[in-house]
């Protein structure tokens, strides 16, 4: 980016936008709950009769009843439609309604209610691969013995405090002579 008053120096997009928030300010403004989806990572997949399928997990809607089987319009995408899910948070995605207001279907995981605790795709990689009923009995059972702790109900024992150690004793100073006040530290 060039800047008249500038001519000779290229400046990169951040330190133009810094210069200008430092002359004329900003006013901050929170997020709106479809700021916050259309932020999340996105994917582009098929809504088929069953729903949408994301790392062998099913999500539906009743919403998404005239999306079913249906090209989204998108020619670039070659008619996949625009779905935004939380990698923290596998239990709903998004889906874009590009033949309606472009505003956001919300889809929820068929299992949901198998796996009450939210978790997100870190947990689901853990397990290998499998159906989506097995992964779920993995994923309830792993987030299950991570909340009951160590096997046994052992708990690591308290921490014992240390032995009182000895004060350190001063430095030898052999060489020095003695100070008039009777400090053995040097002035």
């Amino acid at each position: 980016m060039r800047d008249p008053a500038h001519p000779g120096r290229a400046f990169t997009p951040n330190e133009k936008y810094a210069a200008l928030i430092e002359a004329c300010g900003y006013v901050p403004v929170a997020l709106s709950g479809d700021d916050y989806v259309e932020l999340l990572p996105a994917l582009w997949r098929v809504v088929n009769d069953y729903g949408i399928k994301i790392k062998n997990r099913i999500y539906d809607s009743e919403e998404l009843g005239p999306m079913r089987r249906q090209h989204s319009g998108v020619q670039v995408k070659h008619g996949l439609w625009e779905v935004h899910h939380d990698p923290y948070d596998v239990s709903r995605i998004w889906v874009r309604d590009h033949h309606g207001d472009g505003g956001w279907v919300p889809a929820t995981w068929k299992h949901l209610k198998r796996v009450p605790v939210p978790f997100g795709d870190l947990a689901w990689d853990h397990v290998a691969e499998a159906t989506e009923e097995e992964l779920t009995d993995a994923v309830s059972a792993l987030l299950t013995r991570a909340h009951a702790g160590p096997p046994g109900g052992s708990r690591p024992a308290p921490r014992t405090p240390a032995p009182p150690s000895q004060p350190p004793s001063p430095p030898n100073r052999t060489n020095q002579r003695p100070s008039r006040t009777g400090s053995p530290w040097p002035k």
